[in-house]
């Protein structure tokens, strides 16, 4: 069985637009026979990495110098297939999701190799991870405000040598909902993010279309700013 690690990066953890999205999508890789286990950034409270000195690489290779809850998350990521991160965009990453990605240098070979024009490396043997696929929510309007968080990540998986499987993008993700309850869009909006998971452990990808699904406008632009979206 194909087995997935998700990150919610979120604060506001099961409360979010950001487990608005990704609850759906691990119910629709769950549905396409996809084991997964769910971790809350927050709740691991990992610690920065602050060393400077990338002794995870050199004097200690694979192993960090701290001891906080990265240790919990470290065995299932050995096992997973894909990792999938989903994250709110601030400016642009969650410090804990952020901490959580610098962590995972020591899973990285300290052997680096030039490719197509760039310094890569990759994970460590043992290490399963074959994909990583990112969901990010935004309040703001275009999904252009969550390009960057985009770029990290893929740059991340590119580093790591994995395939980046993708990114379903939710722009103004407060619209999903109308006093609290999903709309109609809403509605459709969540079924293509759980088509958009069993998509991705079926058929190893996730089609074209059934992102353009999740991140299509849900209200024209002067609609977005008279709801008080953004002041102008």
């Amino acid at each position: 069985m194909t087995k997935a690690v998700a990150i919610n990066g979120s604060p506001r953890m099961d409360k979010g637009n950001t487990a608005l999205i990704l609850n759906p999508f691990i119910q629709g890789m769950q549905y396409g026979g996809c084991s997964v286990e769910l971790f809350f950034a927050s709740k691991l409270k990992v610690l920065p990495c602050e060393c400077g000195t990338m002794r995870c690489w050199r004097s200690t290779p694979g192993e960090c110098i701290y001891r906080d809850n990265m240790s919990l998350l470290i065995p299932e990521l050995k096992v997973a297939d894909i990792l999938v991160i989903a994250t709110p965009v601030y400016a642009p990453l969650p410090g804990e999701m952020q901490n959580i990605l610098n962590r995972m240098v020591p899973m990285l070979v300290p052997e680096l190799v030039w490719r197509n024009g760039r310094t890569r490396a990759r994970f460590r043997d043992g290490i399963a991870i074959q994909k990583i696929v990112l969901l990010a929510v935004g309040g703001w309007y275009e999904p252009e405000n969550l390009d960057k968080v985009v770029d990290i990540v893929r740059e991340f998986a590119e580093t790591a040598s994995v395939e980046f499987a993708g990114a379903v993008l939710r722009p103004h993700a407060y619209h999903l909902k109308k006093d609290g309850v999903l709309t109609e869009t809403g509605k459709a909006v969540v079924q293509a993010v759980k088509q958009a998971g069993s998509e991705l452990v079926r058929n190893g990808k996730i089609e074209e279309s059934t992102l353009l699904k999740i991140r299509r406008p849900l209200s024209s632009e002067p609609r977005y700013i008279s709801s008080g979206g953004v002041s102008t």
